[in-house]
């Protein structure tokens, strides 16, 4: 390898080469608002860790302890992705987003035939029942018989099986994510707990180590999974390797809301737009803001492209298609007709800063849309006693609080919260549609569709509006609107394109 680097790259400096979850745990504590903190890492396979937990301080890392492959909590919920017909490193999201569909019927099956697990949340897989290390799938012969039948075939149709069975999976997971933290509060004696690797992802889980669990602050790696490795890896050097001094306010993080990729000026915008004979009205940054809450209040799909682009899986309000959270349609419109997507994937509301107690159970931030928090009691609409008898997808369209497109069927929402200081036309426009229209909480879901990365290019943004059904997109000052514009001369089959997430 080192070689190889120094043949192709022309280097032949020193080479450092991090552990897996060092780098995670790097990502984890350096950019963190802490200047002291216990760091917990959980993911599938890293060399050989798959979990381990820690004590950031100044500026070096000391890790204290890991579990070890095949044991591996990230890699039984990926077992359960496959088995569940979703794919694998890609859709545990959808098994998360489905869980609340279902009951935790396996729960107890999981807890005593595939995992031992220990009240201080280590444990061990029983491999009889998995096929990762040597085969080709992550289930076998044995675990179909174990749950009933076979693997959903992907695409298929969705049955109440597969929601209990990712009710259950998520549930085992919380439960570990819950004795693994208190016994890093025990061991650590911090007060502060960062966190990353593709586990830390699980919004679910986090939001209940907040509410539940015993430190005082948790700060979540925006790029949780192996993307956030190479910033931890690099951070490890500058910091721990090199011993450059690093300060910390106990407040603010250096992440910069996670905006760290590209951004594309005015005038690259316009030369695209101009170049391509696309039809636009250029709007001033002052009157953006009010412009969008009005489309928006008149239930427009908007795709918003603002600024740096996202470093990470979620879309914080500079590469997102936007709209309203008060309309009990929006969220089917968007999944099936923008997103392309299954109908019960929930969307994540993005709220002012300021307002977030006033809608949600929840009194903290949540920048990087990593949490979970129960809606408002107040906000909440009562069921009848026949919605309640309702099961599985039948629960999708009951409106559930006075924000239903945001508001999941157990009256959860992934959070995130906006401020002034980091986003501040985002926050704008949401403060402009609370001004206009009394809510300061609008959709925010990622700006792409199935299968697709997230757009990076003014030239991404355009092609993905126009092969959905979105109404409207803003590009930096330009509003693009979709009945002005002519259909796409010989474009690509993009379904086929990208593989199904």
């Amino acid at each position: 390898m080192k070689e190889f680097i120094k043949k192709e790259l022309d280097f032949a400096g020193k080479i450092i080469f991090p552990e897996h979850h060092e780098s995670h745990a790097a990502s984890a504590f350096f950019p963190s608002p802490f200047q002291e903190a216990a760091v917990l890492t959980l993911d599938g396979v890293g060399e050989w860790a798959t979990t381990s937990y820690g004590i950031g301080k100044d500026n070096k890392i000391d890790i204290l302890a890991e579990i070890h492959f095949p044991h591996s909590l990230g890699l039984l919920y990926s077992a359960f992705t496959y088995y569940t017909g979703f794919k694998v490193n890609s859709g545990e999201y959808k098994v998360m987003g489905l869980a609340p569909y279902g009951e935790p019927k396996y729960k107890g099956i999981i807890l005593s035939e595939l995992m031992d697990l220990k009240e201080d949340g280590s444990f061990k897989l029983n491999m009889k029942y998995f096929n990762y290390c040597a085969g080709l799938t992550m289930t076998n012969k044995r675990f179909d018989k174990l749950f009933g039948g076979p693997p959903r075939k992907p695409e298929s149709l969705l049955t109440q099986r597969e929601m209990d069975l990712a009710r259950s999976v998520q549930e085992v997971t919380e439960e570990v994510m819950m004795r693994v933290t208190r016994h890093v509060y025990k061991e650590t004696g911090q007060k502060n707990l960062c966190m990353a690797g593709g586990v830390a992802l699980n919004c679910v889980g986090n939001g209940k180590i907040v509410r539940e669990g015993p430190f005082e602050n948790i700060w979540i790696q925006p790029s949780a999974g192996d993307a956030g490795g190479a910033l931890g890896a690099a951070m490890f050097v500058w910091y721990q390797y090199l011993e450059n001094k690093r300060t910390a306010d106990n407040k603010k993080d250096f992440q910069r809301g996670s905006y760290l990729g590209p951004e594309y000026e005015d005038k690259s915008i316009s030369d695209y737009l101009r170049k391509n004979k696309i039809p636009f009205t250029e709007i001033s940054n002052e009157d953006i803001p009010e412009k969008i809450a009005d489309l928006i209040a008149e239930q427009k799909v908007i795709g918003w492209f603002q600024g740096r682009m996202e470093f990470g899986p979620r879309a914080l309000g500079s590469r997102s298609i936007i709209g309203d959270a008060r309309s009990p349609k929006m969220q089917e419109v968007m999944n099936l007709k923008t997103k392309f997507r299954e109908s019960f994937r929930p969307f994540a509301p993005s709220v002012i800063k300021e307002r977030v107690s006033d809608f949600f159970e929840f009194d903290k931030e949540s920048p990087y849309m990593l949490l979970v928090a129960p809606v408002k009691k107040e906000i909440r609409r009562e069921m009848s006693e026949e919605e309640v008898k309702l099961f599985g997808i039948d629960k999708l369209n009951v409106v559930r609080s006075s924000i239903p497109a945001v508001t999941h069927i157990d009256y959860s929402a992934r959070i995130q919260t906006v401020d002034k200081d980091v986003n501040p036309l985002f926050y704008r426009t949401i403060a402009a549609f609370d001004k206009k229209y009394g809510c300061p909480v609008i959709i925010n879901t990622s700006f792409n569709v199935r299968g697709e990365p997230i757009v990076c290019t003014p030239e991404d943004a355009y092609l993905c509006f126009m092969r959905t059904n979105m109404d409207y997109l803003i590009l930096g000052n330009f509003l693009i609107e979709k009945k002005e514009q002519k259909p796409l001369d010989k474009d690509i089959d993009w379904l086929k394109k990208y593989e199904l997430d």
